[in-house]
């Protein structure tokens, strides 16, 4: 592997963090502060505990999934199409650079940006509430499992669209419902047994109920199922990868 390439292509995405650090960092983290104090507020007076586990403290792994989530597909997304946009991509396309070389620098530097807006919101929570994380080798672990999956969906979809309407598509109407759908603000398991069934047909169920098993032993659903259904995402978005530069698609013509 070119460690030269992938390097000058991930620090070039990373720089662009810091010249739009209010939209990258400050942005995401304020949002979810605020989502934070809100729901913590309105709900938590209602909702003391869920599963043992303080209201408060409960929607931490959740709302950090949502971020973590919408962070890495849109920055993934954005560093993909705005080269194509601009034209710069055939540059790269044309540098001695092989494609599983461009997937990590893009999808590295992406996952990388939302794991830090994760960890400052991690950081921040603690402010508010006393947090517990009983198994952190599995909480780092869905943290970049989700972090690398969602940076290569949003890979894809940089590639796929064609404006700026349909890269905001995806995000805005499919994957921000699916994660406050998908248990980000409560337990499934709070839900009747007909909308619990319906629910577990949402791939971010899994994801967000491992991550919170990390933190408190509580999950909707078993590790096991969480870690295979996070594993078969990360697998498809692969795939879908190699079928897009193996065929060229949106990128030759």
């Amino acid at each position: 592997m070119n460690f030269g390439a992938v390097r000058s292509i991930y620090l070039a995405e990373m720089a662009r963090t810091k010249r739009t650090l209010m939209q990258s960092v400050v942005s995401p983290v304020i949002s979810t502060v605020l989502y934070f104090v809100v729901f913590g507020a309105a709900i938590g007076s209602r909702i003391s505990e869920v599963d043992g586990v303080s209201y408060g403290a409960f929607l931490v792994p959740g709302l950090i999934m949502l971020s973590l989530m919408t962070q890495s597909l849109s920055n993934a997304a954005f560093g993909i199409y705005f080269p194509r946009f601009t034209g710069t991509i055939f540059e790269v396309l044309s540098a001695p650079v092989s494609y599983l070389e461009i997937t990590v620098a893009y999808v590295g530097a992406a996952a990388s940006k939302s794991i830090i807006v994760g960890l400052i919101i991690l950081l921040t929570a603690n402010f508010f509430v006393d947090l517990e994380i009983r198994h952190p080798v599995w909480m780092v672990t869905f943290f970049v499992l989700t972090a690398v999956t969602f940076a290569l969906l949003g890979f894809i979809i940089g590639i796929w669209a064609d404006n700026f309407e349909k890269l905001q598509f995806v995000p805005l109407l499919i994957v921000t419902p699916l994660a406050f759908l998908g248990g980000s603000f409560y337990s499934i398991k709070m839900l009747p047994e007909f909308w619990q069934t319906v629910t577990l047909v949402n791939p971010v169920v899994y994801l967000i109920s491992g991550f919170r098993w990390s933190f408190y032993g509580q999950a909707d659903v078993s590790l096991g199922l969480s870690l295979a259904a996070t594993s078969l995402f990360l697998i498809g978005s692969l795939a879908i990868v190699h079928w897009i530069f193996k065929t060229g698609y949106r990128l030759k013509a």
